[in-house]
């Protein structure tokens, strides 16, 4: 019997594209290109989400990999990235639903340090019965440590959580602990619908 409802944050809760910054700061399509690459999908965006590695640190090791007028473009990058992160729709109405019907909410995210500046734009992290930020705890999914780290943390039981994220090898991670898992794909009424809450 599920009791708690555990989602990811981001393209989940939050919408997270980093082509919104990308639009907003880059002034090339060589500069999106640039910044696309060794910023979002570079070694350092995972190094903050462990929390090994600060914003500063991440702009100043990436700039040394790109040409000195891109620069600017990618500082701000860097720093204001989270302007795209805005509310899924649906995704607070389903939490009042369900926290109505008397599921305990939890949010298991891999984020770096900032998530505490732009997630209140959701909800206050006093709204969730409990949050666990990968960089606070130096691991990130799809490892089993932080899936353990929520279930021992809080006293959940694997079989009473069902984990909602929009990727398939976090949602694959979290089965194997013994949860219930659903991928999402931007709705939440396929979910809902299947397990009756």
């Amino acid at each position: 019997m599920i009791k708690n409802i555990v989602f990811d944050m981001g393209n989940v809760l939050l919408r997270y594209d980093p082509e919104v910054p990308l639009a907003l700061f880059c002034r090339t399509p060589e500069e999106k290109e640039a910044v696309r690459t060794e910023l979002f999908g570079g070694q350092e965006w995972v190094a903050g989400d462990l929390g090994t590695m600060t914003q500063e640190e991440k702009y100043e090791s990436i700039k040394k990999r790109i040409p000195e007028e891109m620069h600017t473009s990618l500082r701000r990058c860097v720093y204001e990235w989270s302007v795209c992160m805005k509310p899924i729709s649906g995704a607070f109405s389903f939490c009042e639903y369900a926290k109505k019907k008397g599921y305990r909410l939890f949010v298991l995210s891999n984020a770096s340090s900032e998530f505490y500046e732009y997630f209140p734009e959701f909800a206050p992290l006093s709204y969730f019965d409990g949050i666990v930020v990968s960089s606070d705890i130096h691991i990130i999914k799809p490892e089993e440590g932080i899936y353990r780290y929520l279930l021992d943390t809080y006293g959940l039981l694997p079989g009473e959580c069902l984990f909602i994220d929009d990727m398939e090898a976090n949602v694959k991670a979290a089965r194997r602990m013994g949860m219930q898992g659903e991928v999402f794909c931007g709705d939440f009424e396929p979910i809902r619908e299947k397990y009756g809450i």
